[in-house]
């Protein structure tokens, strides 16, 4: 979930929509869709709660701009509000959303897509939409069975898809965090951009591993999830 709340949407600003489906990928982490009525732009995020004057909280569209349906990826959080009445939801359930909005957008030079957990949202939502020529997608998560559309990527991206395993390791996985990779790895275009994408701690420290590998700041964009 990227940073930020949305407490004060006027209700004529929100729309009710019904789920679909919601579907537990793995241990805590959902996939929900409900039929797309919008335009949005890939990567970016919607305000979303499952109640009408409930708080709401943004999430990275995780569908294509072209699919049937939009996709939002969460993490349940407990100590949270929104997630975890969000889990307890069913096919036919309301939610209500607000209008897309967020500059995690797209750019069509060369790029590495770098995104742990859940923050594989807006990249997964930029593919969908075709747009990924030229981008390599680095992946970081504890255990296999998180990497979510994993096969989908792996057959599209091919080598340029890297999955970083920090618990477990097996052939086609760096055996440690994100942050390892960037450290060790002799690839890093000073030309390229940088998007990172996923908890804050992950997106500070591998802005200043980068920094300090000689990418300049400004190639550097960021949306931390919390």
């Amino acid at each position: 979930m990227p940073s930020g709340e949305l407490k004060y949407i006027k209700k004529s600003q929100l729309t009710k929509v019904a789920l679909s489906s919601s579907k537990e990928l793995t241990e805590e982490v959902y996939l929900i869709s409900f039929k797309r009525e919008f335009e949005f732009l890939p990567g970016q995020v919607i305000g979303i709660s499952p109640e009408e004057d409930g708080p709401r909280r943004l999430y990275s569209i995780c569908s294509g701009a072209d699919d049937d349906e939009v996709k939002i990826l969460y993490n349940v959080v407990k100590e949270g509000y929104v997630t975890p009445r969000l889990s307890d939801l069913r096919e036919g359930d309301a939610i209500w959303i607000t209008a897309p909005r967020g500059k995690f957008l797209y750019d069509d030079g060369p790029a590495y897509w770098i995104s742990t957990g859940t923050g594989i949202a807006p990249f997964y939502s930029m593919f969908r939409s075709g747009l990924f020529e030229n981008k390599r997608l680095i992946h970081g998560e504890r255990f296999i069975e998180r990497f979510w559309f994993s096969d989908e990527l792996r057959d599209n991206f091919g080598d340029n898809y890297l999955r970083c395993c920090s618990q477990e390791s097996d052939e086609s996985t760096f055996n440690g965090r994100v942050t390892e990779y960037l450290k060790t790895t002799d690839h890093l275009p000073a030309d390229y951009k940088y998007y990172l994408c996923g908890r804050a701690e992950m997106v500070v420290e591998a802005r200043d591993i980068l920094i300090g590998r000689g990418i300049p700041f400004n190639n550097i964009i960021s949306e931390i999830y919390f």
